[in-house]
Order: C-alpha cells, then sequence, then structure tokens
C-alpha cells in the first residue's frame, strides 16, 4: 500500500476512534490538533475529500466535520493489526467470576453480566447447541420403589432432570442394573446418537427387565431430543439508551433494536455466523442483513473447548462502538466460558 493511502487511512483511524470518542462530527483541525499525523491541514483535508468520495466518511449536516461510513468501520476493523489483550489481573477476574457459577444456567447470566458491563452493549449468549454435545454422566436414583429420578449431564454443562414413573417395584439390585445398562448406552456418546442407542437398548432388553427399561428409555429419548439450542441470554439492554442517538440519525430507532432482539431468530442467524472458537466476526449495519439493525454492529464468536464448539456469544451495539475493545472482551470471555463449561 502506497504511503498516501497509508497516511489517508491513518486519517480514517483517527477520524473513527475521534467519533467513538465524542460522539461529535471531526474536522480537519481537531485531527491535526490531537493527532501526530505529521502533515498540514491542507493535505489532511484533502484527505479527508478523498476519503469522502470514496464512501469511507461522510458529512452529516453542511458545514460540519465529518463520520465515518459503515464502509469506513469496515476498512477500520479489516485493519486491525493487533488487538490490546486483557491484563492478567483482568483475565484472572473474568475466568474467577465465571468459574463461580453453580451451574450452566448460572455461568450463562454470569457471562452475558460481565461481558455487558465490559463492552458498555448489549451481550447475547447462545446455550450451547445440542448437536455438539455428548452425555458425560447418568446417574439414576430410586426414589420410591416405583419412581427413579434421572439426571443426564452433558460435556457442555447441561444438566436435565427427569422423573421416570413405573409400572411396578424395583429392587436395588434391579435399578443397579438399569443404571450400569444405560450409563453403558450413553457414555460419550453425542446426544443425536445417544438416542438411537437407547432405542436400541429398549428393543432389546432381557425379559425381566423389559418393562422398566422401557419406561425409562421413554423419558430419556424425549430429553435428549429437546432442543434447547435456541434458548438466548440477553444482559445490558439498557446500555442501548446510552446510544439512543446514534440509532435515532438513521433508519431504525432503538425501538426497532429492541424489536429485533425480540425476535430470537434473528439474534440466532447473527450469531450463526461465527462458529469457530477464537474467530471473532464483525457485522456491520447493512451487514446484519436486517431492516431494524441498520445502525448496529454485532461482534461474535464460538465458544468451546478442544476443538468442539458449544455455541456462539456477542455484543450488538451503534456501529459507533470501540471495536478494539469490544473483540478482545468477547474473545476473553468466550475463551473462559468454554474453559469453565469443558471443566464441569
Amino acid at each position: 500500500m502506497s504511503t498516501t493511502e497509508d497516511r489517508r487511512f491513518e486519517v480514517l483511524r483517527a477520524i473513527v476512534t475521534d467519533y467513538v470518542s465524542t460522539q461529535e462530527p471531526i474536522g480537519s483541525k481537531a485531527l491535526v490538533e490531537r493527532h501526530r499525523l505529521q502533515v498540514s491541514s491542507a493535505t489532511v483535508r484533502n484527505d479527508m475529500a478523498v476519503l469522502e468520495a470514496e464512501g469511507y466518511i461522510t458529512q452529516p449536516h453542511t458545514s460540519s466535520g465529518r463520520i465515518p461510513t459503515d464502509k469506513g468501520y469496515r476498512l477500520f476493523v479489516d485493519r486491525i493489526s493487533e488487538v490490546q489483550p486483557l491484563s492478567k489481573v483482568e483475565r484472572r477476574a473474568i475466568l474467577s467470576f465465571l468459574d463461580s457459577g453453580v451451574d450452566l444456567d448460572d455461568v450463562l447470566r454470569r457471562s452475558v453480566r460481565l461481558l455487558a458491563q465490559l463492552t458498555r452493549q448489549v451481550a447475547i449468549v447462545q446455550y450451547p447447541v445440542l448437536s455438539s454435545a455428548s452425555v458425560r454422566h447418568l446417574e439414576v436414583v430410586q426414589l420410591t420403589p416405583t419412581r427413579l429420578l434421572l439426571v443426564v449431564i452433558t460435556d457442555t454443562g447441561r444438566v436435565e432432570q427427569r422423573m421416570a414413573d413405573l409400572s411396578a417395584d424395583l429392587t436395588d439390585d434391579e435399578v443397579a442394573r438399569l443404571r450400569d445398562m444405560f450409563s453403558s448406552a450413553l457414555h460419550g456418546r453425542r446426544l443425536e446418537v445417544a438416542s438411537h442407542e437407547v432405542a436400541a437398548l429398549a428393543a432389546d432388553a432381557p425379559a425381566d427387565l423389559r418393562q422398566p427399561v422401557v419406561q425409562v428409555a421413554t423419558v430419556l429419548v424425549e430429553t435428549l431430543l429437546e432442543r434447547t439450542d435456541d434458548r438466548l441470554v440477553l444482559g445490558g439492554t439498557s446500555n442501548l439508551a446510552r446510544s439512543a442517538a446514534d440509532f435515532g440519525t438513521i433508519s431504525g430507532s432503538m425501538d426497532s433494536v429492541l424489536d429485533a432482539l425480540e425476535e430470537q431468530v434473528v439474534v440466532l442467524k447473527l450469531l450463526a455466523a461465527t462458529q469457530l472458537p477464537g474467530t471473532v466476526t464483525v457485522q456491520i449495519g447493512e451487514e446484519t442483513q436486517t431492516e431494524n439493525l441498520r445502525g448496529a454492529s454485532v461482534v461474535s464468536t464460538g465458544y468451546g473447548a478442544s476443538g468442539t464448539v458449544f455455541g456462539s456469544l456477542g455484543v450488538l451495539g451503534p456501529t459507533r462502538m470501540d471495536y478494539p475493545g469490544t473483540i478482545a472482551s468477547v474473545a476473553a470471555v468466550a475463551r473462559y466460558v468454554g474453559e469453565v463449561l469443558a471443566d464441569r
């Protein structure tokens, strides 16, 4: 890239940085005063004119300074060469806070609360995708002679408890046999496969346990096939109030953004753009392909462990956001959510 193009990008970077900070259109004089561009105001004005002609910045009002366009934000994001990592103290605090969660629901609630605080945006976390989950443990507890408590724990931290009512009493030995049979069929298998294994187990059950096996298998198949990967946890929606002016100047007010957030299908589609842990995706304005979110950006990534994606998380806010800081926060929280869930 030529020196002239590099210099113009530095002008664009300065405009983005100042506009995110001040929410005021930026003029050439202010850029020269605040940034060490090492060129004259006339050169900066010329660079700004070229950037405007190329669609990277725009003039919202006559005689005002310039603000970045979606195209300008995209170039800025694409050329972020290095994201400032969080400090060791910040990373320890995140891990400690998430690790204190008592179960999957609590960990996900903590993650959105933390992400919303770090970024001052709306935080969104998708529940673990069941197609990627495997059964880690099955516990069978006899509550009464004819009632069993079934506890299924997956490697994504999901814990499901179901009751199985039987038509006849079971002895302790028979309960132990049931536990061993179903544990062997389920352990380490993905949920889709596990449901087939359970169904096959019911078909091949020993004669003396056929009825209780069928009854337990029926409950387990329903549990394993139950879809919760369309569930979302949101936090920090009140942060949108701080950005009301951003949404008011374009098509789609803050109310329309809230309407979009209520449509879980829309949000899931945005999160689905990212499925790889460690790879952060940034969708800016019209890139969201959602009319109500033309003034918003979504920064998202997948979370998981050992190469397995559990789900996605991210933040939504105005296009005028601190992209380097937001990318760093989203990546850090995703990493530690994956670690915490994998260790459970």
